[in-house]
């Protein structure tokens, strides 16, 4: 069997003396996994890091295999995230992330958005929105898509700045002044609609606590996982 794609790079293991698998979100084929032979070498080592976009050939006796590798580079970042802790926390906690996706299962939106994070993962001002929203991304691909486009009360579509910690909809300023203890912030640039000034550092620890809440509730909890070390990390790298 054999396939061709392109896809970025989110782990990789020392296999044998010489090798290494290779994990990548690929456009088609999904999280896949691949085995480079001498991706420990001097002509295959950069190539085959976190962060990186390659192409991809796979090849394999039978579908269930591992299969192998051959690869080419498209956009390689791995060298300039090396000197960006933002960056390198940031590349961990996506690779993290990616793992709670079924593997082999395709998820085209999340490669596209996954190669967009992944150029500016290491601009400080761009960086932290853009993972927030990829969280968002990544829950609605589970499962578990936040609504935020509406008032859970009343419908309304205007003053949204609270979502329901029990039903992931959004609630009106009106609605939810009675509850606000109880309700999470909404930071305006989390909705589709959203548009203009940049967020501030409150905006982001809003959204990273928004999200935070959801992705333990139901995506690494339920599976008995812990919060990744890595998106401490990256957060704390963010707000320095």
């Amino acid at each position: 069997m054999e396939w061709r794609d392109e896809g970025l790079v989110i782990g990789v293991k020392r296999h044998g003396e010489t090798s290494v698998i290779v994990e990548a979100l690929t456009r088609a084929h999904g999280r896949h996994l691949g085995l480079v032979r001498g991706g420990r070498g001097a002509r295959l080592q950069g190539l085959v890091q976190p962060g990186n976009s390659l192409a991809f050939v796979w090849r394999a006796r039978l579908e269930e295999h591992l299969g192998g590798y051959a690869v080419e580079p498209l956009t390689l970042r791995a060298g300039r995230f090396l000197a960006s802790g933002l960056a390198l926390a940031g590349v961990a906690y996506l690779g993290a992330l990616l793992r709670l996706l079924p593997e082999r299962d395709p998820h085209q939106s999340m490669h596209e958005a996954l190669e967009i994070v992944a150029d500016h993962l290491d601009a400080r001002d761009m960086a932290p929105a853009l993972v927030a929203r990829f969280e968002m991304q990544a829950l609605a691909e589970c499962g578990f898509r936040l609504d935020l486009e509406t008032c859970a009360a009343s419908g309304s579509r205007d003053d949204l700045i609270y979502v329901s910690p029990k039903s992931g909809r959004a609630v009106s300023a009106s609605a939810g002044a009675p509850w606000r203890d109880r309700l999470l912030a909404l930071p305006a640039f989390l909705r589709a609609d959203s548009a203009g000034a940049a967020p501030t550092s409150d905006d982001l620890a809003d959204a990273f606590r928004l999200t935070g809440f959801f992705l333990e509730r139901d995506l690494f909890g339920p599976r008995g996982l812990p919060m990744p070390d890595a998106r401490r990390a990256f957060l704390a790298a963010a707000i320095r």
